[in-house]
């Protein structure tokens, strides 16, 4: 999965990614709000996505399953 890459890959949380269940609460887990933009600005240059105002929010960026539906709404929006 290439958000699970991209949270290892971009240091998002202190505890190695492989060990985070989908569903876990990533900001639990250590995750920052710096962090969390870091993460938004690597998903939108990995899906060629941009995410809307309205997505700019906890819940979006709190777990890998969060994340992958929102990633997959956007992309498939572009269709």
């Amino acid at each position: 999965m290439q958000i699970r890459e991209l949270i290892g890959s971009h240091k998002i949380i202190p505890v190695p990614v492989d060990r985070v269940g989908d569903e876990e609460d990533l900001y639990d887990l250590g995750m920052t709000s710096f962090a969390s933009v870091q993460l938004m600005l690597a998903l939108e240059e990995a899906f060629d996505i941009e995410f809307p105002e309205s997505m700019l929010n906890r819940k979006t960026f709190q777990s890998i399953a969060s994340i992958d539906r929102s990633v997959s709404e956007l992309v498939s929006g572009r269709a």
